[in-house]
């Protein structure tokens, strides 16, 4: 780890990428009451732009813009929607470095990883795209002559989207493009912490031809979050809500969405299990899960919460990964050798080192890291060092909680049985992984995890191609491939007669 790091400006190649105002219909606009919200730099805690503070007047504004800009987009043809998305993609893949320094800066990520995401981001706009134009129905064989019976997939209506921080270009992409893609209109809202990649996907999308009023965005503040989405979860012109964050704020969604029986897709909390068995291929291992717990410093949706090490690899296991970890490179996106950024904010700060604290007091090992790092070098209180906690049980917060940052907490375990046992002691199931090269034991715990997501021998796991969500409390609905799209559509059945 290091505490010296250049500190020069994220600067833009193309300036305009940062609108500074919401997209409602044609028009970018301030809010209604002119407020402004402040977005602010995690790696140097300085504020360096603002966005409007929408408010329910906004949040109304863009549900009329959305509802009445639906009916054309459903009747525009597939393949028009698709050439439309497709030109998205090709902004986003031109635009990759303005907007990966552009997520650097807001959410704090190294800027290769702030880079990456831009591609990643891409990925799904360029899947859904594609899968415009393959939204088939079915011909259903009539029971008796004389019939012809249909079932035809038509858009569900208009979506709104409520994306996290950590993924700011992902998050939104992979929730628009399929709306797009399937005949739908969006209103969505970016999280309070990172407004500006969002704003300027939306941008892009515009310039390469959604019509007004097909995507609206609205920021609002965390203060008035509440406002803007409870007019979208009380207006029955909104059809379906599509969100990724915590499991408190997913069931208050379905909770109010249930008055107007909305479609939802609720990507919620993770504890995921990272499991590794005596077989195990050990660098194989060590490399997955560095791969899948400091992505992002921690800060995912999947990252491993609880790392479990049967007996006979344990010891070795936890001095490899405390060596690897402990040389992670921890500093500003500014710094092209930073591995690890700073933390989103204050509050991730104090829950992570709360987790540590209380796993500590309760008998836990620090192998490496385990405070927080300030003082000369860190231009703001928001880094953490990178940390391998040993002897973790499962009272501790950071079993039970999600940390949703760079520790890693490893527990011994005996037996299959043990392991599975401990893997599904935990209301959420959204990802899980295990190393293992013995092939009847791989099919006997892919079956036993009980998580929407198994990554076997791999520690990267998402793909526009492939189905993501969770199951238990970690939500219900799929992002992503052929069952991503299908979310945004709805089967009508139709049969004619007398023919």
């Amino acid at each position: 780890m290091t505490s010296t790091f250049a500190m020069t400006i994220l600067e833009l190649q193309h300036p305009h990428l940062m609108p500074g105002a919401q997209l409602i219909g044609a028009a970018w606009t301030e809010a209604s009451d002119l407020r402004r919200l402040e977005v602010s730099d995690p790696a140097t805690g300085q504020v360096f732009a603002t966005v409007p503070d929408g408010n329910a007047a906004d949040a109304r504004a863009a549900v009329d813009a959305a509802a009445a800009a639906f009916p054309a987009w459903r009747a525009t043809p597939a393949k028009q929607r698709a050439a439309i998305l497709k030109r998205w993609n090709d902004l986003l893949i031109a635009h990759q470095d303005d907007l990966g320094r552009l997520i650097s800066r807001e959410q704090g990520k190294p800027l290769a990883e702030g880079k990456g995401e831009v591609a990643y981001a891409a990925s799904y706009v360029e899947w859904f795209a594609e899968e415009a134009t393959r939204a088939n129905g079915d011909i259903i064989p009539a029971p008796v002559t004389g019939r012809r019976m249909m079932a035809l997939k038509e858009p569900v209506g208009v979506v709104a989207a409520i994306t996290p921080w950590n993924f700011p270009a992902a998050m939104i992409a992979r929730k628009i493009a399929p709306a797009l893609a399937a005949g739908c209109t969006v209103v969505c809202k970016p999280a309070e912490d990172t407004p500006l990649t969002s704003l300027a996907l939306v941008l892009l999308a515009q310039q390469a031809g959604v019509p007004a009023g097909v995507i609206n965005i609205v920021t609002a503040s965390r203060e008035r979050t509440p406002e803007v989405v409870d007019v979208w979860l009380a207006d029955s012109r909104v059809r379906k809500i599509s969100f990724t964050g915590s499991t408190a704020v997913g069931k208050h969604l379905a909770r109010r969405s249930a008055d107007t029986l909305k479609k939802l897709s609720l990507e919620l909390g993770g504890n995921a299990p990272f499991i590794v068995f005596d077989d195990a291929d050990l660098d194989a291992a060590i490399e997955g899960v560095m791969a899948a717990k400091f992505r992002n410093g921690g800060q995912t949706c999947v990252s491993p919460n609880r790392v479990y090490v049967q007996d006979g690899v344990h010891d070795a296991f936890v001095a490899k990964l405390g060596a690897r970890v402990a040389a992670l490179k921890v500093g500003p996106a500014t710094d092209p050798s930073s591995q690890i950024g700073p933390m989103i904010n204050a509050r991730a700060i104090a829950k992570i080192d709360r987790h540590v604290r209380d796993a500590v007091e309760r008998g836990a090992k620090i192998i490496t890291g385990g405070q927080r790092l300030q003082g000369e070098g860190y231009a703001s209180d928001n880094y953490y060092a990178p940390t391998v906690l040993s002897n973790v049980g499962p009272d501790m917060l950071c079993s039970g909680e999600e940390t949703f940052g760079p520790i890693a907490a490893v527990t011994r375990f005996a037996t299959e049985e043990e392991a599975i046992a401990a893997a599904n002691a935990t209301p959420f199931g959204l990802a899980a992984y295990f190393y293992s090269t013995d092939m009847r034991r791989v099919h006997r715990v892919t079956d036993a995890l009980e998580s929407g997501i198994v990554g076997i021998n791999e520690g990267a796991l998402a793909a526009e191609a492939a189905p993501f969500g969770g199951v238990k409390e970690s939500g219900y609905g799929r992002e992503g491939s052929v069952h991503g799209l299908d979310d945004y559509l709805h089967t009508k059945y139709v049969c004619q007669g007398q023919l």
